[in-house]
């Protein structure tokens, strides 16, 4: 039996993975659309508007979170980040599946608000991986890194919470197992 569960959220820690992993389930099923998300942090190289994140300033995206424009939201790292609820509607209604690659604390206001979701926490392999993961971007200063692998440890304690629980060691089998999950 296929699974109606149009909504699938993805999360995890920061350097997990999920980047990655979702642009591989988009290159091998293409009923499935990705969540664009909105931020207030300033675009990593090569990031464009519109198409990896909707740059926002504070101001906008406070003014968006008012007039109840995200379907979640969560301040992360200094910077918000959050979900247009609109598209997501639009998009479920004409036939998509659509994946949510997003942070826990929006992970767990969406699932809150929508039981019809299918909910998957990716982990790392193991801590010293997730660090090298992060480092090797290369994006961030040392502050954030640490921030992030803090962070981490509190995120990865909430797993159990979530519908299934995915180790990426190998993206590609990662991928896999995913779209058996959304099937």
């Amino acid at each position: 039996m296929k699974n109606p569960k149009k909504l699938i959220v993805i999360t995890g820690p920061s350097g997990v993975g999920k980047g990655t992993v979702v642009k591989n389930i988009l290159k091998k099923d293409k009923n499935i659309w990705l969540s664009i998300s909105a931020t207030t942090r300033k675009p990593r190289k090569g990031e464009k508007h519109g198409e990896d994140y909707y740059f926002l300033t504070i101001e906008k995206f406070k003014e968006m979170i008012n007039n109840e424009m995200f379907l979640e939201w969560a301040e992360f790292a200094g910077n918000y980040y959050g979900t247009p609820v609109n598209i997501i509607k639009e998009k479920i209604k004409n036939g998509y599946k659509v994946i949510l690659e997003i942070e826990v604390e929006g992970a767990c206001q969406v699932r809150e608000k929508f039981s019809d979701t299918i909910s998957i926490f990716l982990l790392p392999p193991n801590k010293k991986e997730l660090e090298k993961r992060i480092r090797s971007r290369g994006t961030e200063n040392e502050k954030s890194i640490l921030q992030r692998l803090e962070r981490a440890d509190f995120e990865m304690s909430s797993s159990k919470d979530f519908d299934y629980v995915v180790k990426n060691y190998v993206i590609d089998k990662t991928t896999d197992e995913i779209l058996k999950i959304i099937s």
